[in-house]
């Protein structure tokens, strides 16, 4: 099957922290991430947000929209009241051709918060996974029926977090939702990536490529940061730059006809991890591991 390459602005300019390349004009990302070879981009905080705005842009960089991140609140809002607040998110989206939407649930979490460890993060009683998972069902339905899949994203410092979180949640929705597989997170808590690859290869509809540097995952775990100071110390980098095997993950997606996005999403400080060159080694790594699995990418 075929695959896509795209990136997320975080190498040049972050969320989670808009300290972070807050000079960072949006047209620098854009034309570096194409110059580097990327053909389309996830959404980020300099993005237009409206089809009539961003439309153009893209078009101007000869790039498409990949998808964009959802922060979800449905253990404190109804399904009904979900769907209205993602409505404009969703229309873009749509408007644009995306096919899914990047989805987390962030009630309670802690990523965004530079002095809390992520060890601290949210964990959900039955009782709420059961909320969780009944109103996730029915925000997915309406969304494909709009023509775009929901790509959960489980993330560190969130409630649905470790491979043991995945499963149950997979386990209790419906094939409406999907998976976005994200290998740097599930490293980075504690679980294996391909494995799980293998258990819901059906499910994946979205990969999120970041490599882990297993030194400096060691020291945070060991002196307990939270989730923005392991990013500054360097936790994740691009693919091929650390220690997650790609081209066994990449077979593994070939055989279950995965056809989608492969987006390199290496949250990183760019005044130390310079964007351009890691963009450029972040496609080179793509490309390789593709190549050594079979896995063909469009132009």
């Amino acid at each position: 099957m075929s695959v896509r390459l795209g990136i997320n602005p975080l190498t040049w300019t972050n969320d989670d922290m808009p300290a972070l390349g807050a000079e960072t004009p949006l047209e620098t990302c854009l034309s570096e991430g194409r110059l580097a070879g990327y053909s389309g981009f996830e959404l980020g905080n300099k993005f237009p947000r409206t089809p009539e705005a961003l439309g153009p842009v893209l078009r101007d960089h000869d790039l498409d929209l990949v998808s964009g991140w959802y922060s979800s609140q449905l253990l404190t809002r109804s399904a009904e009241e979900e769907i209205a607040a993602l409505s404009d998110h969703l229309h873009l989206l749509k408007s644009l051709g995306s096919k899914v939407m990047v989805f987390c649930e962030v009630t309670g979490c802690v990523h965004g918060d530079q002095s809390t460890p992520v060890s601290r993060r949210p964990v959900m009683t039955d009782a709420q996974w059961q909320i969780l998972t009944e109103r996730l069902n029915l925000v997915a339905e309406y969304c494909l029926q709009q023509g775009v899949r929901i790509a959960y994203h489980h993330h560190m410092g969130t409630v649905v977090e470790s491979a043991d979180d995945v499963r149950r949640l997979m386990d209790n929705t419906n094939s409406a939702v999907s998976l976005l597989l994200d290998t740097g997170h599930m490293m980075f808590a504690g679980g294996d990536p391909l494995q799980l690859q293998r258990e819901y290869a059906e499910r994946i509809c979205h990969v999120h490529c970041k490599d882990i540097r297993p030194d400096v995952l060691a020291d945070v775990k060991n002196r307990d940061l939270s989730f923005l100071n392991a990013v500054l110390n360097g936790t994740f980098t691009v693919p091929g730059d650390g220690c997650i095997d790609y081209v066994t993950l990449f077979r593994g997606l070939k055989s279950s006809a995965y056809k989608g996005w492969l987006v390199v999403e290496a949250e990183q400080d760019p005044a130390v991890a310079h964007p351009l060159t890691y963009a450029k080694m972040g496609h080179a790594g793509l490309t390789a591991a593709c190549a050594e699995a079979g896995l063909e990418i469009l132009p």
